[in-house]
């Protein structure tokens, strides 16, 4: 019976490690009847889209590996040519990206995401409200512009550092909290200060016979390099219980491991619980900072870009979405949810106690806050004077956001006005050659025999050398993402072309009694579900051509649903799994999962809710919600004949 269990047991395992090549074999098989049954076009874009679906939330195999199914499903099931399919992979979007990325590499290369961050902490202060606050700011306008992942990435190191002092300097100082860098005016005080600091100090030791641990042997070393800061009263307590001990505790003291150590703690205790709060509040305002970020442009995240492409495709008549109208949207929704994020984030960890985490007086700073704001000046003042690079990163960054506004702001004439042939310049015109003229612009200040930047240090640079190289470029361009939205906009020309959008459609007639609120808010809840197990592009992607042969079959405006469903699809920050930033975030071993679902699930219905308000109140006039477009109806009409 054990040898009939055991092997069971072995099968199980084999099967389990197994699991992702069944899928990927037995899902076709499995519904390989519905084309062979029914060979109808409809049938066998159904079987396309449902292949792929699976896949992409399974994630059986790659995500821009299965977006290439439909590459050669759609050829071999006679539901578009491979030259059609083909096109769909590369589309007006795709240039947008390439531009955006040679911008972000330019960034990224120069330090300035790292200057624009330091300086925001900076002016934010140490406190803890106001830090997690100043973080959550930079995080947000630098997400605005890169992709949220790059911009977790680029942020969460810096927010650790500051973490790390914060945690190093309260070990010694955690019954002092509360204590103002003022110096005391009396020596009773200064006696009282003795006291307090010897029975730390008493205490910190036995622990350290007992079990010592990293962060206790970090604390005795950053007790004595508080002198080096002009602090001697800590010494001189330190040294003078010394010289009371029995001669077996300094045997302890001489084992103090060296400063450079202690970025070593990860599992070792916190010296409070306020202080582990604090780390899990400033970790989690990082990633859903990012997110919020990401909502702003069109090329914010990868969802935007995917709804802006295959909305476009779909109405090419309607021209109301572009990076104008988006942000015009998009950017009061940002500011509320930074808002009503930071107070939700402070209550949960933090508490209700704002005068006391957010006030911006230097008497009410304690000696841990003091230090934090030195190392964050330290770290600013490592980047020394802003460099050649970076002001023509600064300019090009400008550049490009003021083309796009002004290319056609609505109110008044654009900038393409100016041409004769209207229609032919888009935001991806801006972008790429903007992109363009990085890798052709030298590095060094022209005339300056003095060089600049990364290469000040090198003699035998080429002066010439330009903003970016290929390699900079390449090492920030997702191409999968690329492969993965000219995949959604395959399956979305499939659908189209097969008539299943509208076969889709019909069956959602049942719920034409429904009012457009009750619509979009279904479509929200539905798609924010969903993207916490499935990645956000894929989600959007199978949805989207749901939502518009709903929308089309309701006679509802269908921005009225997709501009919703959209932002939505960003609200996955309930699980490491659900988004890229939320692993970067977990990974530092800060919080714990039953931390994300707590915090994520706030952030969530925040999110929902400000949505919601939004699409109801100044997106009505904005894009025109209460009627049902032309560019719809004529949609709606070719799609029935």
């Amino acid at each position: 019976m054990r040898l009939e269990a055991a092997a069971r047991m072995d099968l199980f395992r084999k099967l389990w490690k197994a699991r992702k090549l069944i899928v990927v074999v037995l899902i076709p098989l499995s519904l390989l009847p519905l084309p062979l049954l029914q060979p109808t076009s409809e049938a066998c874009c159904a079987y396309v889209l449902m292949v792929t679906a699976v896949y992409w939330v399974s994630e059986a195999v790659p995500l821009g590996a299965a977006a290439l199914v439909p590459a050669f499903l759609y050829p071999l099931f006679g539901v578009l040519r491979s030259s059609e399919v083909a096109a769909e992979y590369c589309k007006d979007t795709t240039l947008l990206l390439m531009g955006v990325i040679c911008l972000a590499a330019s960034i990224e290369k120069w330090n300035l995401h790292k200057r624009i961050a330091l300086r925001m902490v900076m002016i934010a202060g140490a406190k803890p409200g106001m830090l997690v606050l100043g973080f959550m700011c930079c995080t947000v306008f630098l997400s605005m512009w890169l992709s949220n992942t790059s911009t977790t990435a680029m942020v969460m190191p810096i927010a650790e550092a500051v973490l790390q002092q914060l945690i190093c300097t309260g070990v010694a100082d955690a019954q002092h909290d509360s204590e103002t860098a003022e110096a005391p005016d009396d020596d009773s005080a200064a006696l009282d200060k003795e006291d307090n600091l010897d029975k730390n100090q008493l205490e910190l030791f036995y622990r350290s016979e007992s079990n010592c641990t990293k962060q206790e042997l970090c604390t005795l070393t950053e007790v004595q390099s508080v002198e080096v800061n002009g602090v001697a009263l800590k010494r001189s307590a330190s040294q003078e219980f010394i010289k009371q001990t029995n001669g077996h505790l300094p045997q302890v003291a001489i084992d103090i491991p060296l400063p450079k150590r202690v970025k070593a703690r990860r599992d070792s205790q916190y010296p409070t619980k306020r202080d582990h709060m604090i780390c899990k509040c400033l970790s989690l305002s990082i990633t859903y900072a990012a997110t919020i970020g990401g909502l702003i442009t069109i090329t914010g995240t990868s969802t935007n870009l995917i709804f802006a492409e295959q909305f476009n495709t779909r109405y090419p008549d309607a021209k109301v979405i572009n990076f104008g109208t988006w942000f015009i949207f998009s950017f009061p929704i940002a500011i509320i949810m930074l808002v009503l994020t930071w107070l939700w984030l402070h209550c949960l960890f933090l508490g209700c106690n704002f005068r006391e985490t957010c006030s911006l007086s230097k008497k009410r700073k304690t000696k841990r806050e003091m230090m934090s704001e030195r190392r964050i000046h330290e770290e600013y003042t490592k980047l020394g004077p802003i460099s050649y690079p970076e002001v023509v990163t600064g300019v090009f960054f400008i550049l490009m956001t003021l083309l796009w506004f002004t290319r056609e702001p609505g109110f008044v004439p654009g900038w393409t006005s100016l041409f004769e042939k209207k229609g032919y310049r888009t935001d991806a015109t801006v972008s790429v050659l903007l992109g363009f003229l990085l890798f052709l612009i030298p590095a060094r200040r022209p005339f300056s025999p003095s060089s600049s930047g990364k290469d000040k240090d090198d003699p035998n640079a080429d002066p010439l050398a330009p903003m970016i190289t290929w390699k900079d470029f390449q090492r920030l361009m997702p191409w999968e993402i690329v492969i993965l939205v000219g995949g959604g906009y395959a399956l979305a020309a499939g659908c189209k072309v097969s008539g299943l959008s509208v076969w889709i459609g019909r069956q959602l007639e049942p719920m034409s009694g429904l009012p457009p609120w009750a619509v979009t808010l279904l479509a929200c809840l539905l798609v924010s579900a969903v993207t916490e197990f499935a990645s956000n592009p894929a989600t959007l992607t199978v949805f989207l051509p749901i939502l518009s042969a709903l929308s089309e079959t309701l006679q509802i405006n269908p921005l009225h649903t997709l501009i919703p469903s959209t932002m939505c699809v960003s609200f996955g920050v309930m699980l490491p799994v659900g988004n890229p930033p939320n692993a970067i975030v977990f990974s530092y071993g800060h919080v714990q999962i039953s931390d994300m679902v707590k915090a994520g699930f706030g952030v969530n219905l925040i999110g929902v809710a400000v949505v919601m308000m939004a699409i109801t109140t100044w997106g009505v006039p904005l894009f025109n919600l209460t009627e049902f477009p032309a560019w719809a109806l004529a949609r709606n009409v070719t799609a029935g004949l």
